[in-house]
């Protein structure tokens, strides 16, 4: 049995997609975002009382970039990891995890514009730094899609899934107009149907409430 904890639009999208791209049957348990997440049932589940936490092969896991390498070790035959001894191994290791990174500015982001509800607690000048930090990935990912079709090498992986959704969070904040390649390698696997099945509808509670945050101005010197 496989039973994936969730919130819409989270780091838990990512392993939503995978197992979707594994086409394995599972379970999807879907939570708002509001104080379940900290009851004791559900921080039995994941200790910090975050999304995702996975059910399978009778344990429990916590953290997003662990169920990959795992689901990918242990659904094989889907291609969509890189074994030990893999020319691509390490490439799909960095790659995947890479996906924190760009997610880390993201949710710094997502804090100073939805979190942070009231202007005097907002930084201009924290949000203009991490939408650079964000456009500093956005050029690293750039320059590896320069002579690769994906992430690890010219298959699709779960390396592709895990910077994808990493790039669906981030462009909420920062655009990729510069970037050709990146656009193109995430137009192409974000037409995929397992990402395609992982969106919210239109009635789901979701964790951005717009599609695009334009930064704000930095105030003005006298």
């Amino acid at each position: 049995m496989i039973r994936l904890h969730h919130c819409h639009e989270s780091r838990s999208m990512r392993v939503l997609w995978l197992l979707h791209e594994l086409g394995v049957p599972f379970e999807l348990k879907v939570y708002p975002f509001d104080a379940t997440l900290r009851q004791p049932d559900f921080l039995a589940l994941s200790p910090a009382g975050r999304v995702p936490a996975l059910e399978i092969d009778g344990d429990v896991m916590f953290e997003s970039g662990a169920m990959i390498e795992y689901l990918c070790e242990r659904f094989p035959q889907a291609g969509l990891g890189r074994a030990p001894g893999d020319p691509a191994r390490r490439a799909w290791l960095s790659w995947l995890h890479f996906a924190e990174t760009l997610s880390q500015h993201s949710a710094a982001l997502n804090q100073q514009h939805e979190v942070l509800y009231e202007d005097h607690m907002r930084s201009p000048v924290i949000m203009k730094i991490e939408v650079k930090r964000l456009e500093k990935c956005y050029a690293a990912l750039e320059a590896r899609l320069q002579d690769s079709a994906h992430l690890a090498d010219d298959r699709f992986s779960a390396a592709d899934v895990a910077v994808g959704q990493a790039m669906y969070m981030a462009l909420h904040f920062a655009r990729a107009d510069a970037f050709p390649a990146l656009q193109a390698w995430y137009g192409q696997i974000t037409a995929r149907p397992g990402l395609q099945a992982s969106l919210p509808g239109p009635r789901d509670d979701k964790l951005f409430s717009r599609d695009f945050y334009a930064p704000w101005p930095m105030p003005e010197r006298e």
